[in-house]
C-alpha cells in the first residue's frame, strides 16, 4: 500500500513538473509583434465659387435695376421693355480647393408655355471654350469636370424678350418672372 502510494505520489509529482515545463516552454515560444506608426493628415478644402470680380454685364444687355453678388449667388432685377430686349451678364466659377470636381447637373427655372412664347432663358457654362455647353431646360446630368488650381470656368446668363410667333401672345401687362439657376458640383471620383 505504502508503495501505492509513493507511486501516486512520484506519478503526481511527474505530472506537475511537466505541466509547469509545459507552461514555460510555451511561453518561452510565444512572441507577440507590434506595429507603431504616425499618421499625418493635410489639411483640405472644398471651394468651388463664383469669382464676384468677374461679373460682367453682357454688351448690349439692359442695365440691371438691383444685383447682389456673392460668392455662391446671384441675384438680379432687369426690365425688359420690349422685344428684342435682353438681360444678359457673365461670371466666373472658380475651383480653388484641393479637390477636382464635376459639374454635375445643371438645373433651371422652367417657363410657362405662355412665358415660352415670349421668353427666352439660357445658360451657357464654359462659354469661352471651344465646347460650351448650353442649358435650357432643367436637371440634365452632365458630369463636366471642373479641376482644382486657377482652372475658371465662364457662366453666360441671357434672359431675352422674342417676338412671338403671333402679336396676340405678347403679354397684355407686365408680368414678373421669377428665373432660377442652380449649379450642382460634386466631388470628382
Amino acid at each position: 500500500m505504502q508503495k501505492q502510494k509513493n507511486f501516486q505520489l512520484a506519478v503526481i509529482g511527474v505530472l506537475a513538473f511537466a505541466v509547469i515545463f509545459m507552461s514555460v516552454g510555451f511561453a518561452a515560444y510565444s512572441q507577440t509583434l507590434n506595429i507603431n506608426g504616425t499618421t499625418t493628415v493635410q489639411g483640405n478644402k472644398w471651394s468651388v465659387h463664383f469669382d464676384t470680380a468677374t461679373f460682367q454685364r453682357a454688351e448690349g444687355s439692359v442695365v440691371e435695376t438691383s444685383k447682389s453678388v456673392s460668392n455662391t449667388s446671384i441675384t438680379y432685377a432687369a426690365t425688359l421693355e420690349k422685344p428684342g430686349n435682353k438681360f444678359a451678364f457673365t461670371i466666373d466659377v472658380v475651383n480653388d480647393g484641393t479637390f477636382d470636381a464635376t459639374l454635375n447637373k445643371i438645373t433651371l427655372s422652367t417657363l410657362t408655355e405662355e412665358q415660352a412664347k415670349y421668353l427666352k432663358y439660357t445658360l451657357v457654362y464654359d462659354n469661352d471654350s471651344d465646347n460650351p455647353y448650353t442649358a435650357t431646360t432643367s436637371g440634365l446630368s452632365i458630369g463636366l469636370p471642373h479641376t482644382t488650381g486657377s482652372n475658371r470656368k465662364p457662366v453666360m446668363v441671357v434672359v431675352e424678350y422674342v417676338a412671338p410667333d403671333n402679336a396676340d401672345d405678347l403679354p397684355e401687362s407686365s408680368v414678373a418672372i421669377s428665373l432660377t439657376a442652380a449649379l450642382d458640383y460634386v466631388q470628382a471620383e
